[in-house]
């Protein structure tokens, strides 16, 4: 059986990720920060669909806590589903902060690039020797590394950050046929960042093609149709999910 790894996939993306990746009979490993309850929902939700998920605490700022993490899975793999390799990993952990430049803290800014870059790179570094030869690796990026939306600057460069290291990672872990790609959300019915209220959502529903914003499970299908050996040919891109924003 192939196991996969998703960082944040107690809710919104993650979550959706998860599931969609279980009902095509992947194993699924997926982390939480703070909230244990949630992420076991989704397990359940999972093992109810019968299939098999497992969740485990990670701080994906934390750097220092990622070799224990690691040590983690080599024992989860073998305890649950008796292999020694991940399948795949997706960089999705994140959060959203709104400031204008002019306004943003050195703590805030530490913040997200420890999550949003820092984090991502470190992992899968730690990770990759768990990775399988012709594993698949997706990062969360966002459409506003694309379009400059006022309030999210750092967010936005440090996703900016993500899809270049993307690439650089297809480049360099090539050798082992481990294929790395990046997907791009445009506006998402999430909590990230405090959610929609109706007024921000008819705005953005407006600046998009298909006249809506997305729903979690847009995105995840994307993100679970690039873990899988149908796009086994797709490597070192970008691929914004956004139904056609600000086009």
């Amino acid at each position: 059986m192939n196991v996969i790894l998703i960082t944040g996939g107690s809710r919104g993306i993650g979550a959706s990720t998860a599931a969609l990746c279980a009902k095509r009979g992947m194993g699924v490993v997926l982390t939480y920060n703070n909230n244990p309850q949630a992420a076991q929902a989704v397990v359940e939700q999972i093992q109810a669909g019968g299939g098999k998920a497992i969740a485990l605490q990670l701080d994906v700022a934390d750097v220092d806590s990622f070799e224990a993490f690691a040590e983690k899975i080599q024992q989860v793999l073998q305890s649950v589903w008796g292999v020694s390799h991940l399948d795949g990993m997706v960089n999705n952990a994140g959060y959203g902060l709104f400031n204008p430049i002019a306004t943003v803290s050195q703590a805030q800014f530490d913040g997200l690039f420890n999550v949003h870059l820092k984090g991502p790179f470190f992992l899968t570094q730690t990770l990759l020797p768990l990775l399988a030869d012709g594993a698949s690796i997706v990062n969360l990026t966002s459409a506003t590394t694309r379009v400059a939306t006022m309030g999210v600057a750092p967010y936005a460069a440090f996703k900016g950050g993500l899809e270049v290291l993307t690439r650089y990672m297809a480049k360099e872990f090539g050798e082992r046929r481990i294929r790395a790609n990046a997907v791009s959300p445009g506006a998402i019915r999430t909590e990230l960042g405090g959610g929609l209220n109706d007024e921000f959502e008819a705005l953005l529903a407006g600046q998009t093609a298909l006249g809506r914003v997305g729903e979690p499970d847009d995105v995840g299908l994307v993100i679970a149709t690039l873990l899988s050996a149908e796009s086994a040919w797709i490597n070192a891109q970008t691929i914004e999910v956004a139904g056609g924003y600000m086009v």
